[in-house]
């Protein structure tokens, strides 16, 4: 065997005998969870991300929990890690002021100085001023804005079409609509340069943080730099067109952000402003369109449930004139097809997991968790859980109907507690602007009823949902 081969065999065996001793030294008085954090860097990463990829995850975390028990310690995505799970564990996660709201290593380093990566006062100010934009009464306004982009979207890329492929446009119309909150007029130039580097970031998000040409990271990281660029330059135009008055702070993002830090409200740099637009980019397309999907994937296969639907919408549309856009006020109507939407979450929730890091050693249950350690929650290890959700694996919108029989903590699409999505609002209203439009114009089929799903780092079906349309004549108001 060539010396060098063998070197990096014995070597490959060395590192993790050596990092277990080194753990195990420098933790000697922690109670550590059960569990292991693997080889150096990559621990679980690579066994988490093939679950991902293939639609596996539930059971990856079901195993884990049936060996390890509830809480347990590995490494993913280059940090040492604990793995929290139930709703007491949400609640922690949620709650606890020793921990900050984080991601992996790989969005550290692509979403800068943002929301998910802030602590203690600094995080306090930002999340102010991002709740000031996103609130409800903010919401309201853009409304309109989600009105006028869903009915130009559904006219260029559904009408005329005999099959099209949902989840790509889902993409790509809430890509469109958070754009056009953030840029304001002028959004559609700036769009069409971001779409293409947003959806390679994105993929970045989920992988290992090792800078080395070609891999998922580098190119995350150069796509990242070129984000910032362009994002800098609109900042700083906005800024001279405050200066001289062409612009107010309700025109867009940048302007809001800047007019109120010219008043003092708060003390965010323009590069602070980047990094949080970024954020606020990625949040505001990515979650609603997978939302999208999958709410048109069950719909396919619930008449029922589609009609009911269909019966809410059009009664709010027999209330307007023709033409006329929705409201906050229509859309606060829907409430039969935001069951719909928060069930569809339950069983097909956007987000993996959330990431938080340890400010200082902290206990749990009994065990230890060291200074700067990810703490790591999945969602759907509640969501699918029968002792929480009768039937879990039903699609049941009725669950919904009376929400304080949901134990709190176990339905967490948005987060709970303070540290609630600040996004929820909108998030809420651009899905339900989408589906009151697609519902009374279109009736669909699946054209592959077995197709799988993966998660990239969000889930997709593996085709991209491609479906047969049918035009649907709304039937006129029956007072009429």
């Amino acid at each position: 065997m060539d010396a060098s081969i063998l070197f990096a065999l014995l070597l490959a065996l060395f590192i993790p005998i050596l990092l277990h001793l080194v753990i195990r030294h420098k933790y000697s008085s922690y109670n550590l969870p059960p569990g292991s954090l693997g080889f150096p860097l990559i621990g679980q990463s690579i066994s988490l991300l093939r679950a991902l990829h293939s639609n596996t995850d539930y059971q990856w975390y079901q195993d884990r929990i049936k060996k390890y028990g509830p809480v347990s310690k590995m490494s993913v995505f280059g940090s040492p890690t604990v793995f929290l799970t139930g709703p007491v564990a949400n609640h922690f996660v949620f709650s606890n002021q020793d921990l900050i709201f984080t991601q992996t290593k790989a969005v550290n380093a692509l979403m800068g100085r943002s929301i998910l990566t802030l602590s203690g006062e600094e995080l306090k100010q930002v999340r102010s001023v991002l709740q000031g934009f996103l609130k409800p009464e903010m919401v309201a306004k853009y409304i309109w804005k989600m009105d006028e982009e869903v009915k130009r979207h559904i006219d260029l890329n559904w009408v005329g079409n005999k099959t099209v492929t949902a989840a790509l446009l889902a993409k790509r119309l809430t890509f469109n609509i958070i754009c056009s909150v953030v840029f304001g007029q002028g959004a559609g130039p700036i769009r069409e340069a971001l779409v293409t580097d947003f959806a390679t970031m994105i993929k970045a998000t989920l992988s290992i943080p090792v800078n080395i040409p070609f891999t998922k990271f580098n190119k995350g990281l150069t796509t990242s730099h070129r984000i910032r660029n362009l994002l800098r330059r609109i900042a700083r135009e906005r800024e001279a067109a405050l200066q001289q008055g062409l612009c107010s702070s309700d025109d867009d993002f940048f302007t809001y952000m800047l007019s109120l830090r010219s008043e003092g409200v708060h003390s965010l740099t323009v590069e602070d402003i980047v990094d949080n637009a970024i954020v606020l980019l990625t949040a505001g397309y990515e979650t609603s369109s997978v939302l999208i999907t999958f709410l048109l994937r069950y719909l396919a296969n619930e008449p029922d449930i589609l009609s009911k639907i269909t019966e809410e919408q059009d009664e709010i549309a027999w209330n307007k004139r023709p033409n006329e856009p929705l409201t906050w006020d229509d859309v606060s109507r829907m409430k039969y097809t935001w069951k719909v939407a928060m069930e569809t979450l339950r069983t097909t929730s956007p987000l993996f997991g959330s990431f938080r890091t340890a400010l200082k050693d902290i206990e749990y249950q009994g065990y230890h968790i060291p200074k700067g350690w990810q703490i790591f929650t999945a969602q759907t290890v509640t969501h699918l859980d029968a002792k929480y959700f009768e039937d879990p694996n039903k699609f049941d919108p009725a669950r919904f109907g009376n929400q304080s029989s949901i134990p709190p903590y176990c339905f967490v699409p948005f987060g709970g507690g303070p540290r609630m999505c600040p996004g929820n609002e909108f998030a809420r209203s651009e899905t339900l602007v989408a589906m009151h439009y697609l519902v009374r114009q279109f009736r669909w089929k699946l054209c592959c009823k077995e197709e799988g799903c993966r998660r990239d780092p969000m889930p997709n079906p593996v085709l991209g949902l491609p479906i047969e349309l049918e035009t649907r004549t709304p039937p006129e108001h029956p007072r009429s």
